[in-house]
């Protein structure tokens, strides 16, 4: 039998026949795994809400808010203690300034405005040095790093090297200014949101006594 003549034409052909099959093959394997993903996703995110807070009975509802600094939504999780009172909210933030990009964490609020915890969901920092955000800025051993129970509204959440008062990641100065950034429009987005709140309620009861 003659060897088919090796032409332009047929490769062409087969190169499309051998994509046309990977293409159809990592469709169904998407299709299988996007649900066992995103339940993967929801549990992480709803255990990264129960770190960064403090001990609370139920979650309200979630509700998302546009920063005055960015494209993309926040979001919010409010949570409540037995009294029906507010323990503090979990914000689902992000940067896009991070060494290698998009970084996406919780941090969690008190009323007051302290930050109680944070979880990092999502990176691509390079190992060993800018992925040691998990732990760095939550190290009670170092206070100069650690920003757990502090506020940005009585301290600095800017790098020492650019004049604040957290101490940077060693030789991740870049995925340290991103790590606060993303804290920082967490913490604004929220205080915003919270005086948006109190001037709508001052007008309901303005309203009410008129």
């Amino acid at each position: 039998m003659a060897q088919k003549e090796s032409t332009f034409t047929n490769m062409t052909v087969t190169l499309f026949l051998v994509t046309l099959i990977a293409a159809t093959i990592l469709g169904f394997i998407h299709d299988l795994t996007k649900e066992d993903i995103a339940l993967a996703k929801m549990k992480a995110q709803k255990e990264a809400i129960e770190s960064v807070l403090p001990a609370f009975e139920n979650l309200g509802d979630s509700y998302k808010v546009l920063p005055a600094d960015g494209a993309d939504s926040l979001e919010f999780f409010p949570a409540y203690g037995a009294d029906e009172q507010l323990v503090g909210v979990a914000v689902k933030t992000y940067t896009k300034n991070g060494f290698s990009g998009l970084i996406t964490l919780m941090a969690g609020f008190s009323p007051d405005g302290a930050v109680t915890g944070y979880e990092i969901l999502e990176h691509k920092e390079t190992p060993g040095l800018g992925a040691k955000m998990d732990k760095w800025f939550k190290d009670e051993s170092k206070p100069k790093q650690n920003i757990i129970g502090k506020s940005p509204a009585t301290t600095k959440f800017e790098v020492s090297k650019d004049g604040g008062e957290v101490d940077a990641i060693t030789a991740s100065t870049i995925t340290s200014r991103a790590f606060l950034d993303a804290v920082k429009r967490a913490y604004n987005t929220y205080n915003q949101n919270q005086e948006l709140e109190k001037t709508a309620d001052n007008q309901t009861k303005e309203g009410g006594q008129s």
